[in-house]
Formats: structure tokens, sequence, C-alpha cells
């Protein structure tokens, strides 16, 4: 499986919304945050093709669906904002058609931060009522030793999904689909009907342990119940782009679902035997996993604390 980039790996671990602002004192230089946002600048946009009129853009924090085609494009997350140039350079390559829609997956910064410049270029945004709420306001990560502000207004979306709902654009029937508590609160996913492409956002990191946002509504049985539901929907042969790693398949998504439900049971068994939470990261309950999906920022030994909190 190909390997994530440093400056994308980098960007691909953030998970807030929007644009820093110090409490006490300014955040560490440990922080996540920090690293990411010197080295966004640097970070190459690659345009990985998907199927039918549908291309993944990655390198501008979480990857970035695109649907192009004569009535303009729609995208489905933001990325960063310092990416701006790079991103609408990667669209105009896709073909010199207007933005229409933005659709985000949920409120993490990676996936929003660039909403005011996709606006600026006419889009509507769409997300669920929780992605408003949590962009709207001040929220700390301490996971991430940060705190954000909110989007500038014109970065809020303005229209919101409250149930599932069907689009028609280009001649792609677009499913926009509400997830239950999973990895936040404020989670959805997309599928392209003709296309048989999947947009899931965070609900899947392709080859990568994944941030389960504990803080805001998430919790890792809701992650695996999630991708269960997800499983359910899908044709085999359905192209699917993750919110952060390579362009993946049905078969990896359920490899996915099944590492979470493992290392949830492990983690179980032994916060059920009393076993404090650094005696169980010192148990080691991911080793099984670690060569595949413990080469990112989100190591081994972070994912098991994600876990073991998220545990109810």
């Amino acid at each position: 499986m190909k390997r994530v980039s440093l400056a994308v790996s980098a960007a691909i671990a953030v998970m807030a919304c929007g644009v820093a602002v110090a409490e006490d004192a300014p955040p560490p230089p440990s922080s996540p945050v920090v690293k990411i946002n010197a080295a966004a600048p640097n970070a190459k946009i690659e345009t990985t093709p998907l199927r039918g009129p549908l291309a993944m853009l990655s390198g501008s924090g979480g990857n970035i669906t695109v649907l192009s085609g004569k009535q303009g494009q729609l995208m489905v997350d933001a990325g960063l904002a310092v990416s701006r140039a790079k991103v609408e350079a990667a669209l105009a390559a896709l073909g010199k058609r207007p933005l229409r829609y933005l659709i985000n997956t949920h409120y993490h910064w990676d996936h929003t931060d660039g909403n005011p410049w996709v606006h600026e270029d006419g889009a509507t945004i769409i997300a669920t009522a929780g992605t408003v709420k949590r962009v709207s306001t001040t929220t700390r990560v301490d996971d991430w030793q940060f705190t954000f502000k909110p989007l500038p207004a014109g970065g809020i979306p303005t229209e919101i999904v409250t149930s599932d709902k069907t689009y028609h654009f280009d001649g792609q029937t677009v499913e926009v689909k509400l997830a239950n508590p999973s990895h936040t609160d404020t989670d959805l996913y997309v599928i392209f009907k003709e296309a048989n492409v999947a947009s899931l956002g965070d609900l899947f990191w392709n080859g990568v342990y994944p941030f389960i946002d504990n803080e805001n509504g998430g919790g890792i049985d809701g992650m695996i119940k999630a991708d269960d539901a997800i499983l359910a929907q899908l044709n085999d042969d359905v192209v699917i782009a993750p919110g952060h790693g390579p362009v993946g398949t049905k078969q990896q998504l359920r490899e996915f679902r099944d590492m979470l439900a493992s290392v949830r049971d492990n983690v179980a068994a032994l916060k059920k035997q009393g076993k404090s939470r650094d005696e169980v990261v010192a148990a080691k309950p991911t080793a099984k996993f670690d060569d595949k999906y413990g080469h990112f920022v989100i190591d081994p030994d972070f994912f098991t604390r994600i876990v073991y909190d998220g545990l109810k």
C-alpha cells in the first residue's frame, strides 16, 4: 500500500476546526496543529482519478473528492486554507468550471478550513447541524493541545442536512448519508450512485490508525457501527475516497472495521481487569496490526489511549 508523505501525514493528523487562538499561552511546538501549519504550505496536491467524472485531491489536510462536469464542480471537504492556490490549480486542471457545492463530511479543521475560500469561489456549503454548530464556536481539543476559534461567516455551511438527502448534479445521484455519533457527532458520508464511488470522510482511514474525537461526540463503538452500516450499502466493486490515505476498496474498509473491533475487544478486556490506561498501553493491544496501521502520526500508543478513553 502507498505510504503517506511526511507533509501529508502531518496534515491529516489535525482534528479540529478553525484557526488557532491561544487561551493562556501559545500552543506547544509538539502540537500536531503547529507542525501542520508549518508543513502545509510546501505540501504538494496530488490528483487521483476515481471513476467517471470523479477525482480525489490529496495533500491539503483531509482528502478532497471532486465531481466535475458541465454543471460545474462539487467538492466533498475543503482541506486547509493555506492550500487554496494549489487546490484551485488542481480544480482548474480537472476543467475550468465554476464551483457550485461543497459538502463537509464533519467539522474538523483539516476538512473545513478551506470553507471560506470555496464559498468565495461561489459554492453553497452543505453540512450537518452539528458541523454548523462546531465551526461557529470556539472549540478546545485537548488531544491536540489546541484551541480553535470559529470560521469566518462565509465559511459557515448554509444548507443544513438533518436527515439523509439526495442531490442530482451533472448526471450523478449524490446521496448524502448521516452517521450516528462515531468519529465525531457531526459526520456524514457521500455516495455517488452512477459512478459507484463513496466519499467517507474520516469514517475510513485507509492503512493508518484513525483519530476518534471522544471529546466531541465520537467513540470506538460508534465508529464500528457506522462502518458496519456503510459496508452494508456499498457494492463490492465500489471505489472509496477515504478521509486519509490512498484510494481504497470495500475489502480495505472491511479490514479497517475489523481492526477497530479487534483492538476495541483487546482494550476492553484489559480495562475490565481493572488496568489503568498506562497499563493497557504497555500491554500493546494493537500489536497484531501495528505493521500495517502504525506508521502514522496516530501511533499505536496514541490509538490505544483513544480507544481506552472512548469505551463506556
